[in-house]
């Protein structure tokens, strides 16, 4: 069976999801940074697809600049914003970006006038249709850009790669209808997460497995000697001193004194809300060592992007999480 324009594209979508994300996963577990000049070279096929799209689709001019506005809102993270002052003092590329966004923008508005006249509730429930039904699914993107760029301001999500790797995903497929879902239980429902936030909440599921491998690896290699140790077997695992420093992890242990004027090994259930400088974990690691500590509890600094990768494949095969819930919970 031929797999028809949209099929194409929705299956591009999601090679360049996971050759993008993967590579992207990998740099941030080696490093814990990605530059960047990855996304700069990855929004480039995630454009050029959605320019195909909307091109199949017949979409005016609006709906081109409506995606163009997503993509400067999103340029924000990585190429920052011009300011008057930038203007003033006529740099070529901060004239450029600010006409960019100006034309965008131009768009947006030109966009509302011409498909403005529609009942938000159509829209929720999939009512409309044509190029109302396209503008306003593209304008969605907007919302989500600022929800995601709301998040890393806020500090709910804490890396800026992080942030970054969710606007790509909400540039690179901006709705669900782009996604070709292998099975998709939500058909009749109206409800959907987009599918940047959607990815976001299946790599939270990944999360939940973390405390059954660290359980099974501190139970194998026989990290629990005491009742103390199940206060963290569930959350960290044991690492010998000398490789804390050249690792990604928190340390956990530090000497504390008793009431006696005795000084012992002490180990915090919760990693450090400020990370400590390379000078004062090497004094706590010194003040360890004095002690005759050699092995200590560790909790691996652990990032989101090694957890959204493999939340790429439920999603692609079960579409929104949210969807599914909805189904088992019987609404």
């Amino acid at each position: 069976m031929a797999l028809t324009s949209d099929e194409v594209l929705g299956w591009a979508r999601v090679g360049v999801l996971l050759i993008g994300m993967g590579l992207a996963a990998w740099m941030d577990h080696k490093e814990r940074r990605v530059s960047n000049n990855h996304w700069m070279i990855w929004v480039k096929p995630a454009i050029f697809i959605w320019c195909l799209e909307l091109l199949a689709r017949d979409a005016d001019w609006t709906i081109y600049l409506t995606a163009s506005a997503i993509v400067a809102y999103a340029s924000v993270a990585i190429i920052g914003r011009p300011t008057l002052q930038d203007l003033l003092a006529g740099n070529k590329e901060d004239v450029i970006v600010f006409l960019w966004y100006l034309v965008s923008l131009i768009g947006v508005i030109f966009g509302m006038v011409k498909y403005g006249d529609v009942e938000l509730a159509d829209l929720l429930l999939g009512n409309e249709s044509g190029m109302t039904a396209l503008y306003w699914t593209t304008l969605s993107g907007l919302v989500v850009i600022f929800v995601i760029d709301l998040g890393w301001r806020l500090r709910l999500i804490h890396g800026g790669a992080d942030a970054k790797a969710l606007m790509w995903v909400a540039i690179l497929i901006p709705n669900w209808s782009t996604m070709p879902i292998i099975t998709d239980y939500g058909s009749d429902v109206v409800l959907r997460l987009p599918p940047a936030i959607s990815l976001l909440m299946w790599g939270g599921l990944s999360f939940l497995l973390i405390p059954l491998i660290l359980v099974g690896k501190n139970l194998i290699n026989g990290n629990v000697k005491s009742v103390q140790d199940l206060r963290m077997f569930w959350h960290s695992t044991v690492m010998p001193l000398d490789k804390v420093q050249q690792s990604h992890v928190w340390l956990l242990t530090s000497m504390i004194e008793m009431p006696n004027g005795e000084r012992k090994p002490y180990h915090k259930t919760r990693a450090p809300r400020r990370t400590p400088t390379d000078d004062e974990l090497t004094k706590q690691l010194q003040d360890l060592r004095l002690n005759n500590v050699e092995y200590v509890w560790v909790s691996y600094k652990l990032p989101l992007l090694v957890f959204l990768f493999p939340a790429i494949l439920p999603m692609a095969l079960f579409g929104d999480i949210t969807t599914i819930i909805i189904k088992m919970i019987g609404l």
